[in-house]
This record gives structure tokens, C-alpha cells and sequence, in this order.
């Protein structure tokens, strides 16, 4: 039955206030009043959901809403209620309701009061609602999240993949509409066979959400620190968090609750109360912070959501572009975070090796496309479009200069000569390899495959080797996007080359590219520096310096026993000016503070004033400390002269580990009174060499140490020494 344009437009601003579609609205909604069958392809944010709502309003009968989450559900239902003055007109139908009120839902979809109901695809599959439904005008099949139904998708649920066999059941004919923020051309062709509706006519909305600003970290030690200084120079904003792991998310939202930051944990091991009510709080406004799984978020309608933080790497990309599509909803500011370290991709990578052959195979391609987009030092939008099928040109793109690497792009290089060598092994090879064998043949790395194909024994072999394995990661990378060559997901990954490609090796011209951003511990400081604003204030280091050497020289000690480099490099980022907040200086602690602090301070809280710098009251990053019952004990044990073996041993630690508990507390600036037990270890003139060389050392480097002594001191000796050398002189 055709519905004319003027109910349409009636409807649209009665029910719902607007005046004007937005995007492919209209034409989705056309489809779906003339009962026909439809894939729906939009951004979050991009009006999905309006694309049912407003037929089901207005077509006889009620529209089944398949959702995967509860969250959802209840949101959606809010928000149509929120239309009407009838409450039944939504209403979700699942095992959490009591048997009254799955009743009342019933009557309600009975009598032809409810025009949309809500139900997961497993309160859909049941024998006696599938009975029920039969009997009813069922005039939509709605699937939100229709991704779910793909095996290649980022939330696979097998559930999903049932759902034309309860929708034959129901009503053979009903049509169906599948809707996504999410579907690689492979996600979209599985939707359209699983849910047997080749004749759906595609929308697809551009992926570009212009407003959002895209920023990859290297997540190192000062990570907390980081997130706790970003949050607060986004005050009073709303953003979330997510977190890989249930204690993940407690870890993060306590340290934010420490910290005088209003944030609520969001995960499934939480009971259905209390992840409504922290959910509730956050679309109120009384929580500014979510810190969740990846459960959290989907269909929630906040649209003034300012930040998106992925404090682990996500598992796909399909899943961050979803996460992050959650932030600015409303068109404003939308700042995507993501903090990315090896560490974290090593433990999804043995996560997925708990899976079958097929799965790892998958879930492995996912993660490498992560990794890519983490590492690469293109437009990071530019990426991400391009994996999605979409093409995007960063000279007349909207938000083109919007993310870290177009900021502060990298220098370019010609690659045309090695363009011509990838794409001529690829042909040669007979495009059957994956990036990884074709580095390898390209380096002249003898992997069991190279061998076991007698790759080594070709001219080939090798032809790439004045170029490392990260150099041919990065063009690969940068070929993909450029449409030169593609993975052929189907096969897991294999390279093929493209028309364009072709054309290229027929007419090669130059080709510039820039250099992957490589990661290393060696970064740590650097990309620390950066995400701080600066790289330090040089100027207050050289002050700093002067007056750590005069204080030393007053002292007769070296001047890395009253603070050591990276503790005036914290300073100068930092700009202390009071004992308990250099208290808190990397490597500081409450006891130097009260023997060095006072001078330190007064300097800086003159440097301050003089330069008239805007400090930023948030680097005192409070933790709960997991350790500090351990810490306590050592601290109270050497106190009671009780033996090393003995003090380890109580407490499950190897002698090692117990070495670094101690350094851990000197270096917080507590001391520990270990001569009672240097005697047994060291005698009189070992004791007095190794202290004359650490007063006339410029660091306190053990290995520098080991170098010195030539072997003569094991290194487990040189440490304890150190420990009391710094109780002594420096704490």
C-alpha cells in the first residue's frame, strides 16, 4: 500500500518536530511504505532509526524491532513514548518483564495499540511468541544491528543468523528491513543471502563523520596520567571509555572516581539495576564519564557525547568506527581517542589463538587491519573510509585536515622503483600470497612457506632487501588505500592487484609516500611529551639543572642523588609549586620532597609567575595502589631486621622481585635501613669501593655500573648497595 508524501511529511514533523529529512531518509522511508525489502547503511548518528519509526507510526499493524541489546531497547521505547501520549504504543517484550506485564504488552499489540515492539532475537525465536506474533498484523521486520548476522562482521551473534526462518513463520512475506552503522561490501552481500532479500535495494551513506577528530597514542606507563589530564581539560563533558575487560573497566572508573571524576562502570558481570541506573545517570547528565565494555553504547541517543576513549586496542575496525561514531552526534566537537601499545595486541592475538582455524584466520585479519590503522601515518579518516569501500580525497573532504596525522604529517618519499618491484612480484607470483609471504620473499626471509614453495631458489627473492619488513608493511598499507592493490578477504588476505595497479606498472609516474609511525619503548618520553602539549619547558630545565648541581655540590653528593633527569623533565612539564604536589613528581615522593623540595618549589613558583604560565591543576593522578599492602610489610619487616629470604618468601616473591619492591620504595622517597643485612653480602672494602663509585657517578645506572667493575660485582650485589647508598644520601 503506497503512502502519499503529505502523511509522510505531516508525520514527520507531528511525531517527531522536524521539518526536513535527513540524508537518504526519505527515500528509505518511500521503500518501506510500498512493502518492500531494504539494506540501510548509515553512520551512527547518520538517522537510522528514524527510517522504521516513522513508518511503523503511520502503517497499519505493529513492526517487530529486533535489537541484540537491552540497552537499546529501552532507550528506543523511552524516546517513542516520549512522542505520545499512549505509553503502549512501544513496547519491548522480553524474560525480564513479569508475566503481568508481558500480558499487558500482549493486549496492548492485540488491540492495535503498540506499533513497535522490541525484542532480542532470542525472546523472538521462542515457540510461544513466534505463536503469538502469528496470530497479529505484523507489518515490518525491522533488524537494527544487522551486522550481527555476518560472521565477517565485528559482533557476530548466531542467533542473528536464524531470523529469515522465524520471519517465514510469522509471516512469509513480511518485508524486511536491515539496518548497520558498520558493513564492509562483504558484511553487506553476507546480510542480503542470510536474510534471503537479494531483491533489497542498498542505502549507503557516506562513513565520513566530518566532526570527529581522530588521535592514536602510544600507550605507555604514564597512561593513566594521560587520560586523567585529558578528561579534565574536558571538563563537564560527556564522554565514554572502553575497556577489553570487566576489571579493565573497575580499574579505569576507580582511578577516575579517585580523581574527582564523575564516571559509572558499564559492563555485563554488573546486575540489570545497576547497569540501568549507571546508564540512566549518564543520559541525565549526572555521571560526565562511562567507562564500559563494548556492550555499552549501541542505540544510546546522546548526541552530545564530546569524547571516545579505546583505552585497549579494539578487536576490529568495524567495531572502533562504531564506538567512536557515538561521539557527536549532534554535528559538534568529537574528540576519538585510542591508545595503542604491542602489549595489547599480543593479548588479543593469544585470545584469538583459543578459537578454531577459520575463526583465527578471521579474527586475525581483523586485528592486522587495527594494527595498520594504528601504525599508519596517512590521513587516519582517509583509512578508515577506504576500508569501509568508500573513496576520500582529504584536499576537498569534509574534515579532512581532522585527525592527528594530517596535523602533523610526516615527511613524503618517492617509491615509484619500489612500487614497479611489489607489483611485478605479485604478478609473478600469481597473486596467491599474502602481504606477510610477500615480504618475506621481498626481504629474503626463509620462512618455512618460502622454502616449502622454493621462493628462495627464484631470481626474486631478496629483490626488496635494502628496504626493511616495516618499509614494505607501510606501502602495502598505503597501496590498499590508494586502490592499487586489494586483500581478497574471502581468501583471508591475499594481495591482488587492481585495474589501477595495472595501469601503474604500465605508466609508472612518482608516488609519494610518508613513512608508518614506528613504535618503540625509545618513543615512550617523546610521544609523552607530545600529548602533553610540549616537549618540556627547556628553559626551566636548565634552571633546574643549575640549581640541583648547586645543592649537590653543597651537599658534596652527586647531582642525580637529589633528583634524577626524568624527575626534572616531569617538572618542567608539571610546573609544581607546592611540597605535596612535587610530592608527586615522577620519582619524588614525600620524603625528598620534605629534604629537596623547598628550594625546587620556590624556583618554580618564581618561574611561573615571571612567565605568566597557565598551569593545569590535574597531574596529581591518585591510584588506589595494588601493591601498597606489599610495599607496607617490606617497609615494616626491615624495620624488624627480619631476613631477606624471610621477608620474600612470606609474600610468594622471587629474590628479584622482592629487589624491586624495595627500589620501588626508595625511590617514592622512603627510606630503608638495610645495613643489617649488607654486612653478609658485601664486606668493609667492597662496600666502600662500590660508595666512592656511585658519589663520583654521574647516574645511577646498574649496567653502567656492571661496565665499570668489569664483572666483579654481580648485579644482584651493585643493586642492594644502591638501595642504601640512596637511603643514605638521597631520601
Amino acid at each position: 500500500m503506497k503512502i502519499n508524501d503529505n502523511l509522510i511529511y505531516d508525520s514527520l514533523k507531528k511525531i517527531f518536530g522536524f521539518d526536513e529529512f535527513k540524508g537518504l531518509q526519505k527515500q528509505v522511508i518511500n521503500r518501506i511504505c510500498e512493502d518492500k525489502n531494504t539494506l540501510v547503511i548509515m553512520p551512527t548518528g547518520g538517522g537510522k532509526s528514524l527510517c522504521y519509526q516513522l513508518p511503523a507510526l503511520i502503517k497499519e499493524g505493529t513492526t517487530i524491532v529486533v535489537s541484540p541489546l537491552i540497552a537499546l531497547m529501552k532507550n528506543q521505547v523511552d524516546q517513542i513514548r516520549g512522542f505520545s501520549n499512549i505509553n503502549g504504543i512501544a513496547h519491548v517484550l522480553n524474560s525480564t518483564l513479569t508475566k503481568d506485564e508481558q500480558e499487558k504488552v500482549k493486549d496492548d499489540v492485540k488491540n492495535g495499540i503498540t506499533k513497535l515492539l522490541y525484542m532480542a532475537p532470542e525472546s523472538l525465536s521462542k515457540d510461544s511468541n513466534i505463536e503469538f506474533l502469528k496470530s497479529n498484523n505484523i507489518s515490518l521486520l525491522a533488524i537494527d544491528e544487522a551486522h550481527c548476522i555476518s560472521e565477517w562482521g565485528h559482533d557476530f551473534r548466531p542467533e542473528y543468523r536464524n531470523l529469515r526462518i522465524i520471519a517465514d513463520k510469522i509471516e512469509k512475506n513480511v518485508p524486511i528491513i536491515a539496518l548497520t552503522a558498520t558493513a564492509t561490501p562483504k558484511v553487506q552481500s553476507d546480510i542480503l543471502k542470510n536474510l534471503n532479500i537479494s531483491d533489497a535495494q542498498i542505502f549507503k551513506a557516506s562513513f565520513n563523520r566530518p566532526n570527529l577528530f581522530y588521535e592514536v597514542r602510544y600507550k605507555n606507563d604514564t597512561v593513566n596520567s594521560d587520560l586523567i589530564k585529558f578528561i579534565k581539560n574536558n571538563s563537564n563533558k560527556s564522554g565514554i571509555i572502553y575497556c577489553l575487560s570487566r576489571k579493565k573497566v573497575e580499574e579505569i572508573t576507580n582511578l577516575l572516581q579517585l580523581n574527582d571524576i564523575k564516571a559509572l562502570p558499564y559492563h555485563a558481570g554488573l546486575d540489570f539495576k545497576t547497569r540501568s541506573n549507571n546508564q540512566d545517570f549518564f543520559l541525565k547528565e549526572d555521571a560526565d564519564v562511562i567507562v564500559a565494555t563494548i556492550a555499552f553504547g549501541m542505540g544510546i541517543d546522546k548526541p552530545n557525547i564530546r569524547f571516545v576513549i579505546h583505552y585497549d586496542v579494539p578487536k576490529s575496525l568495524e567495531g572502533y568506527y562504531q564506538e567512536t561514531g557515538r561521539a557527536g552526534r549532534d554535528g559538534g566537537e568529537g574528540h576519538c581517542l585510542a591508545f595503542y601499545s604491542y602489549k595489547d595486541v599480543e593479548k588479543l592475538e593469544k585470545f584469538i589463538t583459543s578459537k578454531t582455524n577459520s575463526e583465527q584466520l578471521l579474527y586475525s585479519l581483523l586485528l592486522e587491519e587495527v594494527v595498520s590503522y594504528c601504525e599508519t601515518s596517512i590521513s587516519r579518516r582517509k583509512y578508515l573510509l577506504n576500508y569501509f569501500g568508500e573513496e576520500f580525497d582529504n584536499d576537498t573532504g569534509d574534515g579532512g585536515m581532522l585527525d592527528d596525522n594530517m596535523a602533523n604529517p610526516k615527511e613524503k618519499i618517492d617509491v615509484k622503483r619500489e612500487i614497479i618491484i611489489l607489483l611485478n612480484l605479485i604478478k609473478e607470483t600469481r597473486q596467491i600470497y599474502k602481504s606477510k609471504e610477500l615480504i618475506d620473499i621481498l626481504i629474503g626471509n626463509e620462512s618455512s612457506l618460502v622454502k616449502s614453495h622454493k621462493l628462495n631458489e627464484k631470481s626474486f627473492f631478496g629483490v626488496g632487501k635494502s628496504y626493511d619488513k616495516i618499509f614494505w608493511i607501510g606501502l602495502i598499507r598505503q597501496l590498499v588505500v590508494a586502490r592499487f592493490i586489494e586483500k581478497n578477504i574471502e581468501s583471508y588476505g591475499i594481495i591482488l592487484i587492481n585495474e589501477k595497479g595495472k595501469k601503474y606498472l604500465s605508466t609508472p609516474k612518482t608516488f609519494k609516500i610518508s613513512k608508518d609511525h614506528k613504535y618503540s619503548d625509545q618513543d615512550d618520553k617523546i610521544l609523552t611529551s607530545i600529548n602533553r602539549g610540549g616537549s618540556g619547558d627547556l628553559e626551566l630545565m636548565s634552571i633546574l639543572k643549575k640549581l640541583r648541581k648547586q645543592i649537590a655540590n653543597k651537599l658534596n653528593l652527586p647531582p642525580y642523588i637529589i633528583f634524577q633527569d626524568p624527575s626534572l623533565e616531569d617538572m618542567t612539564l608539571k610546573y609544581p609549586i607546592t611540597i605535596s604536589e612535587i610530592a608527586n613528581i615522577h620519582g619524588v615522593g614525600e620524603g625528598k620532597a620534605n629534604k629537596y623540595g623547598k628550594e625546587f618549589v620556590s624556583v618554580i613558583s618564581k618561574y611561573v609567575e615571571e612567565n605568566n604560565i597557565n598551569r593545569i591543576d590535574d597531574f596529581v593522578v591518585k591510584t588506589a595502589g595494588s601493591n601498597s599492602a606489599i610495599k607496607l610489610y617490606i617497609i615494616q619487616s626491615i624495620d624488624r631486621k627480619l631476613t631477606f629470604e624471610d621477608i620474600a618468601s612470606s609474600k610468594g616473591l622471587k629474590m628479584n622481585e622482592f629487589v624491586k619492591e624495595m627500589e620501588s620504595i626508595i625511590y617514592s622517597g622512603t627510606k630503608l635501613d638495610i645495613s643489617y643485612c649488607i654486612d653478609d653480602i658485601l664486606d668493609e672494602d667492597q662496600q666502600n669501593e662500590i660508595n666512592d663509585y656511585f658519589m663520583e657517578a654521574e647516574s645511577d645506572n646498574i649496567e653502567l655500573a656492571i661496565d665499570e667493575f668489569d664483572g666483579e660485582y654481580e648485579e644482584f650485589e651493585l643493586r642492594i648497595y644502591r638501595i642504601k647508598f640512596l637511603s643514605e644520601f638521597a631520601n
